[in-house]
């Protein structure tokens, strides 16, 4: 007699359907991509979109100055500050933690603070796009060596959380001191860079971003066992045989080259780290970071695309600034899991 050929698992389905929505989701980032190049204080009609992109027509020159670098620098942006926030989430096994945790942005901000705001020698140095980054960028590398250095100290994952809060706290008050001192019109180009904006980047900063979130996800992705294991607890994943220590720098290390890049071009951009992996675990409601790791770079993409395309203020030549409009989406959204015990454990 032939053995009977097995049902399929309900496991097996429940993969297949997982799959179906991160393709869903991918789509509807594609979908997200067309219109924000599409919609803006110009509408390019999508038969001449196609004919800008192979660099004919009237819109070409749009397209490729304008509207592509500033796309592209959201799918860059949103997609490396979501992985960010499911690894820290993961790590310090709290629904409410972000990208922030670790002070890189806090850090940014101080020493753009200080290059803006002290001098105005260091405003000449440091006033370009390029000085800025520089500033953001070494602000952001020196609490990641210092974060990387108490992490090879420390035991568990909830004083590095604690240090790391503190750290941004003493970093924000200084921040806070250095803008009541200062000039009204060295204290408005701050303000403008702590706002946030995916549309002052050119190709060539494109370029150093791609490399600086690209090896933070080839990072990120080499840690989904690490991350798997540490939904147990620490001492579960090192009775599992990973090395908890060295998983532990190797997820601060991905945090902290995609953040920091972020915030040294993009500035420093909120709530995307820490509302997009609550969103997506509500679309695709597993565990495996196997699965929710892509699943959350695709909705980070996703959802910092239709942040910047209302930003935009279709019809009009006027822009709203883009941590304005992800505050207040993701403000509600968080504040919503809360109240209705939607969080889902890590």
């Amino acid at each position: 007699i032939l053995p009977s050929k097995p049902p399929k698992s309900s496991n097996f389905r429940v993969l297949k359907r997982t799959h179906h929505k991160i393709l869903f989701l991918g789509l509807l980032t594609v979908l997200a991509f067309v219109l924000n190049v599409s919609i803006g204080s110009t509408d390019i009609p999508l038969p001449q979109l196609w004919q800008g992109f192979r660099g004919d027509g009237s819109y070409s020159l749009i397209l490729w100055q304008f509207r592509l670098p500033k796309a592209v620098t959201c799918i860059l942006a949103g997609s490396s500050l979501a992985a960010a926030g499911l690894l820290m989430q993961a790590l310090f096994r709290n629904p409410l933690a972000g990208p922030d945790v670790l002070g890189l942005s806090s850090g940014a901000s101080l020493l753009v603070a200080l290059t803006l705001l002290v001098t105005p020698l260091a405003s000449s140095i440091f006033g370009t796009s390029w000085g800025i980054a520089l500033a953001a960028s070494t602000g952001s590398g020196l609490v990641f060596i210092m974060m990387l250095l108490l992490a090879r100290r420390m035991a568990d994952s909830v004083s590095l959380l604690i240090v790391g809060l503190m750290m941004a706290a003493t970093t924000s008050s200084l921040v806070g001191i250095l803008q009541y001192l200062s000039a009204a019109d060295d204290l408005q180009a701050f303000i403008v860079w702590t706002m946030g904006t995916v549309g002052a980047t050119n190709w060539t900063e494109i370029s150093v971003l791609s490399i600086a979130v690209g090896i933070g996800l080839v990072l990120a992705f080499a840690q989904i066992k690490s991350l798997n294991a540490f939904l147990l607890g620490e001492a579960y994943a090192s009775s599992l045989g990973i090395r908890v220590r060295r998983a532990r720098l190797g997820v601060v290390l991905a945090t902290s080259l995609m953040v920091g890049a972020v915030t040294s071009f993009c500035g420093p951009i909120a709530f995307v780290g820490l509302a997009v992996p609550h969103l997506v675990r509500l679309a695709v409601p597993t565990s495996n970071h196997k699965h929710l790791l892509p699943a959350v770079v695709l909705g980070g993409a996703l959802l910092l695309l239709v942040c910047d395309l209302l930003a935009q203020l279709p019809g009009s030549t006027q822009l709203l600034p883009l941590n304005a409009v992800t505050s207040l989406i993701g403000a509600p959204i968080v504040i919503w899991m809360v109240v209705r015990n939607k969080v889902t454990k890590v």
